[in-house]
């Protein structure tokens, strides 16, 4: 598998369901590199949103030569009994060692916080654009949807469909077989920029099963999905401004032990 380029790091309000793209990691040969995007500033003027601890600065460019904690502490230890199975849902090669690849397909979320990690479509060999997740909001369906996942397969295509949720009238995507049974829902963070690319790309998109993870799989692993883009060339995914970094001079962050 291609190893991502760039991750998006996303904040939930924590007194509700709305989240924000707030930052933006990326990796050249020798250092990573975290910046705030302008989207943190609709997370602030929207919900409160305060500086991260690891970066107090909005107006900066963090610099280090190793992961930053805040991205390298929602990676499974090797050493855990469950890390080849973890890396069996993910569908990724347990010999993998690519931090970014391993966050970008297992989104980086921990009950702790209220953060999660998203890649930048990536291009695959053939031309075409890839973006992997979960399905969410599993525990809250009904058993005959929880049945139908578990006999999925790979390969099978879904569907999303645009809806506004009752809580906090927030919309949503949904993903659907094509016999219209609910079997989950896009991540809520993905939303704006999945939502972006169907608008103006729809008819170049597919979505369906990457791959099925039986029970006891925890809910929030169950069912991974593949969505491919064959968009046109002046088209860029994630563009719009939330997504675009808070321009600054370089700061070279604290070295970390």
């Amino acid at each position: 598998m291609a190893t991502p380029k760039t991750l998006f790091l996303a904040w939930k309000d924590p007194l509700g369901h709305s989240w924000f793209t707030i930052g933006r990691l990326t990796k050249d040969s020798d250092n990573y590199h975290f910046v705030y995007t302008q989207g943190v500033f609709e997370a602030q003027q929207k919900c409160g949103f305060q500086p991260l601890l690891s970066f107090p600065r909005l107006d900066k460019i963090y610099k280090s030569t190793q992961l930053f904690p805040i991205f390298s502490n929602r990676l499974m230890s090797r050493s855990r009994p469950d890390y080849l199975n973890f890396m069996q849902w993910l569908n990724i090669s347990p010999e993998s060692n690519e931090p970014f690849a391993i966050l970008a397909r297992s989104g980086g979320e921990r009950v702790t916080d209220t953060l999660a990690v998203f890649p930048y479509p990536e291009l695959e060999e053939k031309g075409q654009y890839h973006l992997y997740f979960f399905s969410h909001g599993l525990q809250h369906l009904l058993h005959s949807s929880i049945e139908r996942i578990n006999h999925l397969e790979t390969g099978e295509k879904l569907r999303f469909a645009h809806l506004v949720q009752d809580f906090d009238n927030l919309p949503a995507l949904t993903l659907n077989t094509q016999d219209k049974l609910l079997v989950g829902y896009c991540p809520q963070y993905l939303y704006a920029g999945v939502f972006e690319i169907l608008q103006y790309q729809n008819s170049n998109i597919t979505v369906g099963v990457e791959r099925v993870n039986k029970p006891p799989t925890p809910f929030q692993f169950r069912l991974l999905c593949k969505m491919t883009g064959n968009w046109s060339k002046d088209f860029r995914p994630f563009s719009t401004s939330q997504y675009q970094p808070v321009h600054a001079p370089v700061a070279t962050a604290t070295k970390f032990s």
